[in-house]
């Protein structure tokens, strides 16, 4: 098994999304194809295991101990079904991950056969923090998911992020987020 630099799915979709429909203001400006000095924006790739990919996620949640193996297995499933749609913004300087989101389309049978969007697992490391990256990341997966032909995209947040998200259009929806876990 080889950990390269293989993207997940086409780097063309981030530098063919249509930033003029951005809701979001940028001081000093950024975009996809210019996150930052020293940063770039980019599909998920196995290299990122050895990147800090997890560490990355475990500021957001537990992560448990996943090995190269179960990494490789999820990316290549992912990869093979192209719903999934993982970022991730890489410090070219550090070769280190310092933020990620994934969106996920969901096939429905609603809706004339749509696809709805999902955003899961937004997370910019402390460090980055202030950088404007996790406006960055939820302007590019909002729209990416409009380029995708969506009908429309969610997500989950804590009541202390609302404001946040509201920012980039998105808006309660009255409906109750019901869950049940079956592990921690």
């Amino acid at each position: 098994m080889l950990l390269d630099d293989t993207p997940l799915f086409d780097p063309a979709l981030l530098h063919e999304l249509d930033w003029s429909k951005n809701t979001v203001d940028f001081s000093p400006h950024i975009s996809p194809t210019r996150p930052g000095d020293g940063l770039v924006l980019r599909p998920l790739c196995t290299a990122d295991y050895n990147r800090g990919f997890f560490k990355v996620l475990s500021q957001l949640t537990q992560t448990g101990d996943v090995t190269v193996e179960q990494f490789y297995k999820k990316y290549e499933h992912m990869k093979e079904c192209g719903d999934y749609f993982v970022v991730v913004v890489e410090d070219v300087n550090m070769g280190e991950i310092v933020a990620t989101a994934t969106l996920i389309t969901e096939h429905k049978f609603i809706h004339s056969c749509a696809k709805r969007g999902r955003v899961e697992e937004v997370v910019v490391i402390d460090q980055c923090r202030g950088k404007q990256l996790g406006k960055l990341l939820v302007s590019t997966l909002t729209l990416l998911s409009d380029k995708l032909d969506c009908y429309k995209i969610t997500l989950d947040c804590s009541p202390k992020n609302v404001a946040f998200y509201q920012k980039f259009g998105y808006s309660a929806s009255g409906e109750t987020n019901m869950q049940r876990r079956f592990h921690d």
